[in-house]
């Protein structure tokens, strides 16, 4: 089989367009629900599979031809103030609410696809390639607090605000 250079990089290129346009569409839309106010906090995104009771639920909604046609795994969004400990299979960015500054910690994939981002590849990709290296050589660096993340106890006080129900307008109560 012959491969046009030229058709692969269009394809390439539309496939990393719509990847990146999916994960700003979803970590914009979790930054417009300010889930801690005003306060920067960070959004993890990770991969898990789905149970075949879901895979079923998913089939009988019509929205799949077969069975063999749903997803075997979705990707679940969630804020959080603490940095979860680094994995396979996830991205951590830093969003900054009121603002559009998005930092991005880590995009880590599977391991039986670490190969495939290295330099010189079709699929490079530095920020993966960066998640990958400190993963497996300095995972602390990773996990490791920012310098404008909250102390323990102003995310507790969120949290216990978010409990109670009790928000301000633009922020959460701490003080």
């Amino acid at each position: 089989m012959k491969i046009n250079i030229l058709d692969a990089h269009d394809r390439l290129t539309d496939f990393v367009s719509k990847s990146s346009s999916d994960i700003s569409e979803c970590c914009q839309d979790l930054i417009n629900q300010r889930p801690f106010g005003s306060h920067a906090f960070y959004i993890f995104a990770h991969k898990r599979t789905i149970g075949m009771d879901e895979k079923f639920n998913l089939f009988l909604t019509g929205k799949y031809y077969s069975l063999a046609d749903v997803p075997e795994a979705t990707i679940i969004w969630q804020p959080r103030l603490t940095k979860p400990k680094a994995q396979t299979n996830s991205m951590l960015f830093k969003a900054y609410p009121g603002t559009d500054k998005i930092k991005v910690i880590w995009m880590i994939p599977g391991r039986e696809m670490f190969d495939q981002y290295q330099k010189d590849n079709l699929t490079e990709s530095s920020i993966v390639f960066q998640s990958i290296h400190a993963f497996e050589n300095d995972r602390g660096s990773l996990e490791a607090k920012e310098d404008d993340d909250l102390n323990d106890e102003a995310i507790d006080k969120i949290y216990q605000s978010i409990a109670k129900g009790t928000k301000s307008k633009n922020n959460l109560l701490i003080q």
